[in-house]
Order: structure tokens, then C-alpha cells, then sequence
């Protein structure tokens, strides 16, 4: 049985550790708070650019083509997997759910490169033996349109090279406080999701160069917002786990300490009958041996 001064230590350093927790809780949310707030400012600036895009496909007589829209070719040679971890942990199963779906995809390509973006990941697939890219090494933490537009222009060469056929980005999408693992095709681009999305307009602009030549330099602006809305969502994704964890930590604390001071009140209530007994009992003693003499 643990005793008064046991017990009290405990208290104290459960207390020490809802400190901590609360802190964090803080802190994530503060985070999701900024970042949300730096990606709505840019936003609007890709969803211009691909409804453009979206419009040289649809009113255009020339037949579009490009490297970065699809040629067929997407489903040979060496596939690219972006993944998108945590730098570190405590932040629940947010790690586990993306590495589980990254490693399905990885058994699924067989030879597929591994190009992982936060420390957690970089070490969870070395240790299986795994092989990282290690020259891609970027931080999860605090994701910017500048970081993003260094990945892009990095997967774009390796693609426009041909040295990945196609790139498959695995991260955590952050909708309503929500996360889900998703998959998307970051390179190249699906056609048909560009085509026949502005049916009746007439054209009112004329393109000095190709649709081509247009497409070759838009894309490396869209595929950086992509990106950058993957780094931001799963940021998000990542704090908004180690709010909930923080929370559920708070709650068992609470629970324990709860415990702990029953238990401390009733040993502590022991503690104070046993003196009492002992000082009647001596009392008593006293008495007897007065009364004898």
C-alpha cells in the first residue's frame, strides 16, 4: 500500500503533467489558427490559375498537349511517393493512418521512391528498411508557399526528366476539424478533370503562344499550390490530432487525480484515527496507573 507522502508526490506530478498538456493543447491551436489563416490569403490565387487552366482546355480549337496532363505513359517506369508525416509524435494515431496508407501504396508500386516530408516518417521507413530520397529533406513544421514551391519545382524535373513517370502524394486532409488520410496524383494531371467545365462560353481572348507553352509555365504555379495545401492541410491535420490527444490526456489526468485524492483522504482520515486511538489509549493507560497508585 502506497503511503500518505507517496501519494502526494503522485498528485504533484500528475498536476506537473496537465501543466504541460494544457500548454500543448494551446499551443496546436494556436497553430491551426495561423496556418488556416496564411493559406486562405493565397487561395484565391490558385483557384483562379486552374479555373484559367480549366479554360484553355474547354474553349480552345487546338488540340492541347502536355507533358503534365496526362500522355499515357503515367503507368511505366519508377513512381514517386510524396508523404506527407509529423516531425515528431503525440499527436494520437495521425502518423500511423498516413505510414499505413503510404505503405500500402509502397508494396502496391514495388520499386516506387520514397520522398517523405517530416522526421517521423523519414525514421519509420528506415527502420523498415526502407529507402528515403536523402537529399529531400524538409520540415513539417510551419509549411510555406516558399518550401512548397521548392518541392514542386524538384517533382517537376524528376518528372520532366522522366526519371518518375508519376507522383502520388499521400497526406492528411483537414476538412471541419476532420482528418482523413487521402491520395491524389500530383503529376501528371487527369485530363478529363480539366475538360468540358466551361461548355457555351464563347472565347473572348486570343493566345499568343501555344496552349502548350502556356500550360508548361502555369503548371509548376498549380502544382506549388497543391503542394502547399497538402503541407497546410496536414499541419493542420497534425495539430488538430495533438489538440484532441491533449484533451483526452487532460481527462485522464483528471480521472487520476480524482483517484489518487480519495485515496490520499482516506489514508490520510486512517492516519488520523489511528492518533486519536493511540492518545486515548495512552490516556487511558495513564488513568489506570494513577488510579492504581
Amino acid at each position: 500500500m502506497s503511503t500518505i507522502n507517496e501519494i502526494r508526490h503522485r498528485i504533484q506530478s500528475v498536476r506537473d503533467t496537465r501543466k504541460i498538456t494544457n500548454a500543448m493543447y494551446l499551443i496546436a491551436s494556436t497553430k491551426v489558427r495561423k496556418a488556416r489563416g496564411d493559406f486562405e490569403k493565397t487561395q484565391p490565387y490558385f483557384t483562379a490559375l486552374k479555373t484559367e487552366i480549366d479554360r484553355m482546355f474547354a474553349l480552345t480549337d487546338e488540340k492541347t498537349k502536355s507533358l503534365y496532363f496526362g500522355d499515357g505513359r503515367e503507368d511505366e517506369g519508377t513512381c514517386g511517393l510524396f508523404v506527407i508525416t509529423a516531425d515528431k509524435g503525440l499527436a494520437g494515431a495521425y502518423n500511423q493512418n498516413v505510414l499505413k496508407k503510404a505503405m500500402d501504396l509502397y508494396n502496391e508500386h514495388g520499386d516506387a521512391k520514397m520522398y517523405v516530408v517530416g522526421e517521423y516518417g523519414r525514421q519509420f521507413f528506415s527502420h523498415h528498411g526502407i529507402a528515403v530520397e536523402p537529399d529531400f529533406y524538409y520540415s513539417a513544421q510551419n509549411p510555406t508557399l516558399h518550401r512548397a514551391r521548392e518541392i514542386c519545382e524538384l517533382m517537376i524535373e524528376l518528372f520532366r526528366t522522366r526519371k518518375l513517370s508519376r507522383v502520388d502524394l499521400v497526406y492528411t486532409d483537414f476538412r471541419g476539424g476532420y482528418e482523413t488520410v487521402s491520395t491524389a496524383k500530383l503529376l501528371p494531371f487527369d485530363r478529363e478533370k480539366f475538360v468540358k467545365k466551361h461548355e457555351g462560353e464563347r472565347l473572348s481572348f486570343e493566345y499568343e503562344q501555344s496552349v502548350g507553352e502556356i500550360l508548361a509555365r502555369a503548371v509548376h504555379s498549380l502544382v506549388a499550390g497543391f503542394v502547399y495545401s497538402a503541407l497546410v492541410d496536414s499541419y493542420c491535420s497534425e495539430q488538430n490530432a495533438r489538440m484532441i490527444a491533449m484533451s483526452g490526456a487532460d481527462k485522464n489526468a483528471e480521472e487520476i487525480l480524482s483517484e489518487l485524492s480519495l485515496e490520499f483522504n482516506r489514508l490520510r482520515q486512517a492516519a488520523i484515527t489511528q492518533e486519536i486511538t493511540e492518545i486515548s489509549s495512552g490516556a487511558k493507560s495513564m488513568r489506570n496507573n494513577g488510579a492504581e497508585l
